[in-house]
């Protein structure tokens, strides 16, 4: 028997887990804070609008997925734990490290699932990037890229907590480990917040990553690359159905008392179709019918939560 799942918050995100959840079939209630807005979906797809503290109870409810501002998800989880639910929380699922072990905590004691909305680890482009990653079509990985720049969201949350989880959990991933060092740098350029922001991380063994993030550029930028000792690819979300994996099979090495260069030209790999949000929400359902600990989990969750507080303007001012 499916799960049945209730979405608490209907906003400019919360909405696509409704539609999506609804087309599995497994959406079984809305909730929002504005009782008219959890009508109107209830209304649309069918399904009854209740309040959070009542979806938390309902003992017809298996599962919730929380798409809430971030400094309000962490009590709201905590509650569904220990009501016996499993609880997908969208990113970040805190603004604060300690507030997001706690939830991690909790869900530890309840023995529930904590999964986290970082929707482009379930990207079939970013699948096939770690499958190629695997492979060791591009030998050992030495530096990862990640630019995520365009114009806009001013939404009261600065570019670095908006922008930068999406990057970091593909880096999380792929490392394979926690970073060892974080530098970052901010700047603040038509707002009173973080518009423009990088950070740098070192990971064991040599391993480094950078993370560019912009909500003032003038043009748009979704390009993640990784650099191997064999070659490099680039998932480029932006990209043509088609194009959105480039292999480069670039060398260096060691020459005399310099370095020479091969530059080869790109080859595009093929990929499968499919939707993040489908594949993520799918594997989360998955999770919670067969008992099994979700890709995305709370060590990633709690980790990328650190790493923001490291790299923000309060943690370095404290």
């Amino acid at each position: 028997m499916q799960p049945r799942l209730a979405v608490i918050g209907c906003g400019q995100w919360g909405q696509n887990h409704v539609r999506t959840l609804s087309e599995i079939g497994v959406l079984a209630a809305v909730s929002d804070r504005n009782p008219d807005r959890a009508e109107m979906f209830a209304e649309r797809y069918r399904v009854p609008a209740i309040e959070p503290a009542a979806a938390i109870a309902s003992r017809d409810i298996d599962a919730l997925v929380l798409a809430l501002p971030a400094s309000a998800q962490g009590e709201m989880a905590r509650a569904a734990f220990a009501a016996g639910k499993d609880v997908l929380i969208e990113k970040p699922i805190s603004l604060d490290p300690a507030d997001a072990e706690k939830t991690a905590a909790a869900a530890r004691a309840a023995h529930r699932l904590l999964m986290v909305g970082h929707v482009l680890r379930f990207h079939p482009v970013f699948q096939r990037l770690c499958a190629v990653v695997a492979e060791g079509r591009i030998g050992t990985v030495r530096h990862m890229v990640a630019n995520r720049m365009g114009l806009g969201r001013f939404l009261g949350m600065d570019a670095l907590w908006d922008l930068a989880p999406h990057d970091l959990s593909m880096i999380l991933h792929l490392a394979g480990s926690l970073p060892t060092q974080i530098i970052s740098q901010r700047r603040s350029v038509l707002s009173d917040e973080t518009d423009i922001a990088d950070i740098e991380l070192d990971f064991a063994g040599g391993l480094k990553a950078e993370v560019h993030v912009s909500r003032v550029s003038p043009y748009r930028d979704r390009r993640f690359s990784v650099v191997g000792t064999e070659g490099m690819l680039t998932f480029d979300d932006l990209a043509p159905e088609g194009e959105k994996l480039a292999f480069y099979a670039h060398k260096v090495w060691r020459s005399g008392e310099g370095f020479a260069f091969e530059n080869a030209p790109v080859a595009y790999i093929p990929t499968e179709p499919g939707l993040p949000l489908d594949r993520e929400l799918r594997h989360f359902v998955d999770c919670v019918q067969h008992r099994r600990e979700p890709e995305t989990g709370a060590v990633e969750a709690v980790e990328t939560v650190r790493i923001l507080a490291e790299a923000s303007p309060l943690k370095q001012a404290g």
